[in-house]
């Protein structure tokens, strides 16, 4: 440890400092200590010692014993008036820092500790402390390093920004101008190639986090290795200037339109510097007066005004100029025709960020020519006035309905400040939770009323979703929470929290706003006992009527068994009656055996074991027209189909659905005509569109829902085979799968008779997708069939 001894520091410069301001600024350790022992430290010395302020009034136990001593006689050199500078080990540190010792005012002295830092990071660090971005690339472009505050103002990651090169495509620039800014002409680019630096180049960039364009400056300078003439690094400096830009604009527009107002309702607008002089050229006085730039450049202007109003005018102007206050008065002006015409002048002052005149800004106003346009803007006026009443009327009733509305509702609201005290609380919220409004106001929310879990076991605030949201600002919703009730018991809520913000985006507070979730639980748990019911029953019921089957099948095999045993051995010895009658027993029997079979086939619908899979419509279309072969053929009928897409469905129930609609539709047949049948289907969303139409007799509007209700027929027998069960089963297949099943149909003698059967299946999540020109949409003959 070595020291060195100088005079006593004048500190005349920072006479007038805050201490505090200049102590808390310093980027390195310093602690302030006063000769009896109290002491303070810094935001570095803090972070860099471990330690608070007033450590037991003893600042040098900071310090090791060796050093603490140097120290010690330092201060008291300081405290003499003397500067002393120490090389010191900071605890846990290996380098030396160089610390500073200087008198601090009477009684007390300031320790500056400097650690050797690598200059790269420190300058890093000074540019985040600087609020500016900054980057060092190598010879290719590519980022090397980047400041903690470069992603942030690019709206990137630290992993996006690193490696990129200035000739990335995913780079959006423009310049001012909206034109596109072309990554060979960026300036970390051109300080590379040309090894001059460039300073301050303005530029858009998209940020990509905040979805918006960004405003930069831009400056970049490159850094050459010795003994090389093409730089090998490219340091680039950049600051986010958006808001300046913004406001540069909106001045800039403000000016346009005020210049615009200004040119379109007066004769002459002029400008004069601080001291009342015309500053420069003013085309609208000389056009309007006739005098030329030297007349009035010499201040010879008050020469068009009338002798009669000079005086008067120019002693207000100087009052204006002395007191900075605005000019207006009235003055006749002659014009270039000799004429003098009575004109309204005024100038406003223009100021200094100081508060000193920079320049006056003027303008001449015929008043003859706007008598007619101040009645108009004072009516304007009024009707603006009328307006602002009335909307000040509506603020106020919306704000009484807001009031009213938080009263009246029936969840809990309560307002929470950032520590989590309750500001507001609704009667609604006092109600439900038994305290009263007064007693909930100025309470901790999670002390009073969220505390425990619903065990009854303590709820660390830490953990307190609430009090997350006061961290970190981001909305929650609580689906399943309890609030303690002022007796004691637990009350089922759910929850959603809103933060608050202030303008510069700090958390405020919240909105709590809760809801008794109590006889929602209550009818929860008895839907879902009513389900569990209703599973049971259907189980029973499946199992009941699939035993039933089975069961009747036995005495319908032994009836049919005897029947057909007395035809054949006493077929011969009956008379004709007595074999009609055996014919009607066969006949039932067969009946009553199909539709078992139909009442087992129903019963089954449903009950599929497996997970539904992709099933291609054209495929299973296909397939059923194969089976229908000899059908189509006996009856000379056509099936076509245009059935693209894919659903979501169990296979072996799809084949029933659709043999019973296309076998409808050539079993119903109109007389003397042969069937056609057309399978079409289309996706609207997560759903595919089946329809099967055909040219049948089809089915008066009556009877157009009584068809899929289970054994109801329309036709006899004798005319048309079948149990009344094929559309019954169709519905329940398709309902099974998540669709509706619904018909449209004409009736004969209309000329367009026919049915149409509407379905809708689930699409497959990844339907294959078939070339139009492939898709089998061509008529099918029976052949192909």
């Amino acid at each position: 440890m070595s020291a060195v001894t100088s005079a006593p520091a004048d500190s005349s410069a920072f006479a007038g400092a805050d201490a505090a301001a200049l102590l808390s600024a310093l980027p390195d350790p310093a602690v302030w200590v006063r000769a009896d022992g109290h002491f303070a430290l810094n935001t570095a010395a803090r972070e860099r010692l471990g330690a608070v302020d007033g450590l037991a009034q003893n600042w040098a136990l900071l310090f090791s014993v060796a050093a603490a001593q140097e120290l010690r006689d330092a201060v008291a050199q300081a405290l003499r008036g003397k500067v002393s500078c120490l090389s010191v080990t900071m605890p846990g540190a290996v380098a030396p820092a160089l610390a500073t010792i200087t008198p601090a005012g009477p009684g007390a002295a300031l320790l500056h500790f400097r650690e050797s830092h690598d200059p790269l990071e420190v300058a890093l660090e000074i540019m985040d402390r600087m609020g500016l971005g900054m980057t060092v690339q190598g010879a290719d472009s590519r980022i090397l390093h980047a400041n903690t505050l470069a992603p942030a103002i690019l709206g990137l990651s630290p992993e996006q920004l690193t490696g990129r090169d200035s000739l990335d495509p995913r780079w959006q620039a423009i310049h001012p101008d909206g034109s596109a800014f072309p990554g060979e002409t960026h300036p970390s680019l051109v300080a590379l190639h040309t090894g001059q630096p460039l300073l301050d180049v303005p530029m858009g960039v998209f940020h990509p986090a905040a979805g918006e364009w960004r405003w930069l400056t831009v400056t970049a300078i490159p850094r050459r290795a010795p003994g090389m003439n093409r730089p090998q690094q490219v340091t680039t400096v950049f600051a986010d200037v958006t808001e300046g830009h913004r406001t540069r604009e909106d001045l800039r527009r403000s000016e346009q339109r005020f210049r615009s107002l200004v040119e379109a309702t007066s004769q002459i607008v002029f400008s004069t510097d601080a001291q009342g002089h015309f500053d420069g050229r003013q085309p609208d006085w000389e056009a309007f007066t006739g005098q030329s730039p030297e007349e009035y450049l010499a201040g010879r202007g008050g020469e068009a005004i009338h002798p009669g109003d000079l005086i008067e005018s120019a002693r207000l102007w100087r009052e204006a100029l002395q007191s900075g206050s605005v000019y207006d008065t009235e003055h006749r002006l002659r014009r270039h025709d000799g004429v003098y015409v009575p004109m309204r002048i005024r100038a406003v002052p223009v100021l200094n960020e100081d508060g000193g005149v920079r320049e006056w800004i003027g303008s001449y106003t015929d008043i003859s020519a706007v008598r007619g346009a101040e009645a108009a803007l004072r009516a304007l006026n009024a009707e603006l006035e009328g307006r602002v009443a009335v909307r000040t009327q509506e603020l106020a009733e919306v704000t009484r309905f807001s009031t009213l509305l938080l009263t009246a509702a029936g969840e809990g609201v309560f307002g929470l400040d950032a520590s989590g005290r309750i500001t507001f609380a609704n009667p609604a919220a006092a109600r439900l939770l038994g305290y009263s409004v007064e007693r909930l106001i100025g309470s901790q929310q999670h002390a009073l009323i969220h505390h425990s879990h619903p065990d009854g076991t303590p709820y660390p605030l830490a953990d307190c979703p609430i009090h997350q949201t006061l961290r970190d600002g981001q909305n929650r919703r609580l689906e399943h929470e309890v609030l303690w009730h002022a007796t004691g018991h637990a009350v089922p809520v759910s929850c959603v929290v809103t933060p608050l913000f202030s303008e510069t985006g700090a958390v405020t507070g919240a909105v709590l706003m809760v809801q008794d979730i109590a006889e929602r639980l209550r009818s929860q748990s008895l839907l879902q006992d009513a389900i569990e019911d209703l599973e049971r029953s259907n189980a029973d019921l499946e199992q009941f009527a699939y035993v039933a089957s089975h069961d009747l099948q036995e005495p319908l095999r032994t009836l049919g068994s005897y029947a057909e045993l007395l035809s054949r051995r006493y077929g011969e010895q009956l008379d004709g009656r007595a074999n009609q009658y055996l014919g009607f027993m066969q006949d039932a029997a067969g009946r009553m055996r199909g539709l078992i079979q139909d009442l087992l086939e129903f019963s089954r619908v449903g009950r599929a074991g497996s997970a539904p899979t992709p099933l291609a419509l054209s495929d299973a279309v296909q397939a059923v027209a194969h089976s229908m072969g000899a059908a189509l053929e006996s009856g000379q009928a056509t099936l076509e189909w245009d059935t693209p897409h894919t659903v979501l469905a169990h296979a072996p129930l799809i084949a029933p659905l659709l043999t019973n609609l296309i076998g409808n539709g050539l079993k119903f047949t109109a007389p003397g005509q042969p069937a056609r049948v057309r399978v079409g289907s289309r996706q609207d969303g997560e759903m595919v569109y089946i329809t099967v139409q055909d040219n049948g007799i089809g089915i008066a509007h009556e009877y157009q829902e009584r068809v899929f209700e289970i054994f109801q027929r329309l036709h006899r027998r004798e005319d048309y085979a079948g149990n009344g069960m094929g559309l019954a089963i169709c519905r329940k297949i398709v309902e099974h799968h998540g669709g509706t099943l619904w018909l449209e149909s004409t009736p004969l003698p209309d000329p367009d008779h026919g049915s149409t059967f509407h379905f809708t299946l689930p699409a497959a999540p990844d339907p294959r997708r078939q070339d139009p020109q492939q898709q089998d949409s061509q008529r099918q003959d029976p052949s192909h069939a």
